[in-house]
């Protein structure tokens, strides 16, 4: 399973299965600390090792919410931009948006009220994207917990969190279509990604349960981008707490980065058919501090201008 973005003539769809690049080029977006300055972008041209982009510096300061750029999903849509979402705040009801044509200059920050009309949501956390080629729309989907919402899962997670995955459809970030339940397996699961395998659709995804603890990586298959989605798979990661997983096609492999947030580094799984997984954790070098991110592929030249960037400021 894996996510391969291409910034190229695909007008009519984000992800382009089995496609490769003559010159391999990748991003990847990802926040420090607690994401309080905002988008940080790395560079690599074997999906291995990833050097900070500027310099080290983000390239996008928060204006939403609490001020904070946490779990940056970009991908390139159909219009040609580069579209960006992300983690606002800890607690309140809303995303971040924004757009982009060559990942340094981003358009006004857009706030998107995706659960505002459930006054008791406690948290929209890790927002992604994904360009549903045949329904031509993006799909938007994120973790929230409602309060009572799943009593015969309260108690299983962390500070009485209880999240489910939630989605919204849209043509344009301007019109939504009302926020809706997106996959629901009677457990605490938060970082969802989709992409394309096989004919079929793909979910990544974290277990969130605490009792019993879990905390770990699996997949789910679907045969539309919006669902249903099948129970979970076994566990994908091995027994470090896995979270924020992000996809992309390096050569014949399709790799899955995910943070191994209690103790702070970051590791990879592989495979060539989605079922049998490979721990190549100490093959991946990722800038320190790195945080929930997205990998995607790019054109050579969009990768050389953020290497100059950072070259030019060192200077």
């Amino acid at each position: 399973m894996f996510r391969v973005f291409l910034a190229c003539a695909l007008a009519s769809a984000t992800l382009c299965t089995g496609a490769a690049h003559a010159a391999p080029a990748y991003i990847f977006s990802y926040f420090l600390d607690n994401g309080q300055d905002g988008l940080h972008l790395a560079g690599s041209r074997d999906g291995l090792t990833w050097t900070p982009l500027n310099g080290g510096k983000p390239l996008m300061a928060p204006e939403l919410g609490d001020k904070l750029v946490r779990d940056p999903c970009i991908i390139l849509g159909a219009d040609g931009l580069y579209h960006m979402v992300w983690t606002i705040s800890w607690n309140l009801q809303g995303i971040g948006h924004a757009t982009s044509r060559d990942l340094v200059t981003w358009s006004a920050q857009q706030y998107i009220p995706v659960m505002e009309h459930e006054s008791g949501a406690r948290n929209c956390w890790a927002p992604e994207l994904f360009y549903d080629a045949a329904a031509q729309d993006y799909l938007i989907f994120w973790a929230t917990t409602i309060p009572g919402r799943f009593p015969t899962s309260d108690g299983e997670g962390d500070d009485k969190y209880n999240h489910r995955m939630y989605m919204t459809r849209t043509k344009d970030f301007v019109s939504f279509t009302p926020s809706a339940l997106y996959y629901d397996h009677g457990f605490n699961v938060i970082d969802a990604t989709i992409t394309s395998w096989d004919k079929r659709f793909l979910m990544i995804l974290k277990d969130e349960r605490l009792k019993p603890v879990q905390k770990n990586l699996r997949a789910a298959t679907a045969v539309h981008p919006g669902g249903p989605w099948s129970p979970p798979s076994a566990p994908i990661t091995g027994d470090y707490w896995a979270e924020g997983p992000t996809t992309l096609r390096v050569g014949e492999w399709c790799y899955v980065y995910f943070d191994k947030y209690q103790i702070n580094t970051y590791g990879a799984v592989r495979t060539r058919d989605a079922e049998q997984w490979e721990d190549v954790s100490h093959t991946v070098r990722f800038p320190k501090g790195v945080r929930h991110g997205t990998a995607l592929a790019v054109p050579e030249a969009i990768l050389k201008a953020l290497e100059e960037l950072g070259n030019h400021d060192a200077h």
